[in-house]
């Protein structure tokens, strides 16, 4: 098994205060079927919280015995995306490429991926091949618990460094903390997260913007595990934000999740926001 990778140093806290949170959207739905003959389907749909208007995709993608896979979609803002993941080139190392195509205005990009396992090192390279072409690759090393990395972005034509980024972290059974700067080193986080009980978990991020605040901002959040098939989370900003999330298996394969936003600090304003999502799988 490899270290985990330069993005993932702060997973457990960023999962817990990001993922299951469904007031983003006003309604979304996510439907996924697999053929006999081993083409998965995809259709995903969302509201916009401006406007009403609807936004979607559908998906198909299709892996054969050798391990070529290739996934196609078309979303409704008429992109076509394309995506070849190939089997390994060498041990350790796999490969994909990604492409999009707009018809109304024949605007296409192309980016290679390439990711290099071992079990203390995780490299992951990034070309943009039509654009500069510019180069962004990352790193991250680890070993009983601590793992470091960092990434940095490179503008092939202007031959110059873009960006830059560095992380720090450690983990060990129910616990989990971890130190980032990116946008280079400018925005530093601190990130921590706790298993308190088999059914409580617990997260709290401090976020500081050197370049454009002197204020930190925090945000702390918790879940809890009401059994095998639902869940609840909170999360609490220092901005006054208030978000809920509730999730629930309610059939093998179909998932309701609700959401609300309430921002203490205008109460009295249409401000607040409130989301599901239905998720189907067969």
């Amino acid at each position: 098994m490899s270290v985990a990778a330069y993005s993932d140093i702060a997973k457990k806290p960023n999962d817990l205060l990001t993922r299951d949170f469904f007031h983003l959207s006003p309604a979304s739905l996510d439907v996924k079927t697999k053929a006999d003959n081993g083409v998965t389907f995809t259709a995903r749909g969302k509201s916009s919280p401006k406007d009403g208007s609807i936004s979607g995709a559908l998906e198909a993608k299709y892996t054969d015995k050798s391990g070529i896979a290739l996934t196609q979609s078309w979303s409704t803002s008429n992109a076509i995306d394309t995506k070849f993941e190939l089997p390994p080139l060498i041990p350790n190392l796999t490969s994909n490429v990604a492409t999009t195509f707009i018809p109304s205005s024949g605007s296409t990009s192309a980016k290679l991926a390439l990711t290099y396992k071992q079990p203390l090192f995780q490299s992951n390279a990034f070309v943009d091949i039509l654009k500069g072409p510019t180069f962004t690759t990352n790193f991250s090393f680890g070993k009983a618990g601590v793992i470091t990395g960092g990434e940095v972005s490179y503008d092939v034509p202007v031959g110059r460094v873009t960006n830059y980024a560095a992380g720090l972290g450690y983990g060990a059974g129910n616990f989990a903390v971890a130190l980032t700067a990116v946008n280079k080193l400018s925005i530093i986080s601190a990130a921590y997260y706790t298993k308190a009980t088999p059914a409580v978990e617990v997260a709290a991020k401090a976020t500081l913007d050197t370049k454009s605040t002197s204020q930190v901002n925090v945000e702390l959040g918790a879940k809890y595990t009401i059994d095998a098939t639902t869940s609840a989370k909170v999360k609490i900003s220092n901005t006054g934000l208030v978000s809920l999330g509730y999730l629930q298996t309610i059939h093998p394969g179909v998932k309701l999740g609700l959401g609300a936003a309430v921002d203490t600090q205008r109460l009295a304003e249409p401000a607040h926001k409130l989301g599901f999502s239905f998720s189907f799988e067969a």
